[in-house]
């Protein structure tokens, strides 16, 4: 059975919104790797439509030359929208009817984890719906004040069971979570 799995960067302060503007001076091979073997784990891209547009407005131009651009452009992409009527970015999909049925469906199938990156409402959803699997979050350390939460708007509890975590020499914790039984 396949995983759907979420993986964020995030600030100390719960911080997702924009990562490319505040984590680049935490990365190093560490986190590179951590990312290279969730990449290696996955054979599709589950995004939603704001960050699909973002991706599909520059993964296209960077090419295949280089691991991440050719996991970007090559990986099947499915995209979770109400308001996108097509897709244009070369192995993207859209997913329309109900899409907690399609993505059951989807889990059940044989194949690698489908993997998110950013789509922090598409990521809250899920997690509401019980159909995310794992939340791997690489918490740096920074606080930023400002900026979407991944849990701004959560009313109810969650527990998670918290599966591995691993200290990168930037102090960056890697944390990987699971939904708790209760």
């Amino acid at each position: 059975m396949r995983k759907i799995i979420a993986g964020l960067f995030i600030s100390l302060d719960g911080v997702v919104e924009s990562p490319e503007k505040w984590q680049f001076p935490y990365y190093n091979d560490e986190t590179g790797q951590a990312l290279g073997s969730s990449m290696s784990a996955s054979d599709t891209l589950l995004l939603g439509r704001r960050t699909y547009q973002e991706f599909a407005a520059v993964w296209p131009a960077r090419g295949t030359a280089d691991p991440v651009g050719a996991y970007m452009n090559n990986t099947p992409k499915l995209v979770v929208s109400t308001t996108l009527k097509t897709t244009d970015w070369e192995n993207s999909t859209l997913l329309g009817g109900d899409v907690a049925d399609e993505l059951g469906e989807l889990k059940q199938q044989s194949g690698k984890n489908i993997n998110i990156t950013g789509s922090i409402t598409l990521v809250r959803s899920l997690l509401r719906e019980g159909l995310l699997d794992e939340l791997q979050l690489l918490v740096c350390p920074i606080v930023l004040g400002h900026g979407q939460r991944l849990f701004h708007d959560w009313r109810e509890q969650l527990p998670l069971k918290l599966q591995d975590a691993k200290t990168f020499s930037t102090g960056v914790l890697s944390l990987s979570y699971t939904p708790a039984l209760t």
